[in-house]
């Protein structure tokens, strides 16, 4: 488990930028070993609202080559973006918070999105939305503490 604490955005993007980079090189390398990602990067994102959540999937759009602005998918609840990324040429950002059950994703065809090894999901409140380790790759807990916004990578 790492933990890192950001007291800035510039902080928030060294550290998507060290993250992408790591779940980027861990992707490319299942996909060398076995001949097929089985499907997309899936990060869970956990915390409470205002914890940095959105922020972080920002710095990872930018890193990853996204043109134009990123938002929030709130009321949309997902959105997808392409890139310019040598490993993932899209970025599926879904915001789950209004979420209540799993079965609230197929409306999304979410199997279907995680099935695209070309893809990076990052799901915030994935506990809303019922996804099991199954789905998901690895977890980003988000949280802030003395003023620092802590994320802290589980799995």
């Amino acid at each position: 488990m790492k933990a890192f604490a950001s007291h800035s955005l510039e902080e928030t993007a060294h550290i998507a930028q060290q993250l992408l980079a790591e779940i980027s090189e861990k992707h490319a390398d299942a996909t060398v070993r076995t001949g097929d990602t089985n499907g997309a990067a899936v990060i869970g994102l956990s915390g409470h609202l205002g914890a940095g959540k959105t922020a972080f999937v920002k710095a990872v759009a930018r890193e990853l080559g996204v043109a134009g602005e990123v938002t929030s998918p709130t009321f949309v609840i997902m959105k997808i973006y392409e890139t310019e990324h040598q490993v993932f040429k899209r970025l599926v950002h879904i915001d789950a918070y209004r979420l209540e059950r799993r079965a609230d994703l197929e409306a999304l065809r979410f199997e279907e999105i995680v099935s695209d090894p070309n893809s990076l999901v990052m799901i915030e409140w994935p506990e809303n939305a019922e996804l099991a380790k199954k789905y998901v790759d690895g977890f980003l807990r988000f949280e802030v503490r003395d003023g620092a916004h802590c994320i802290t990578q589980e799995k």
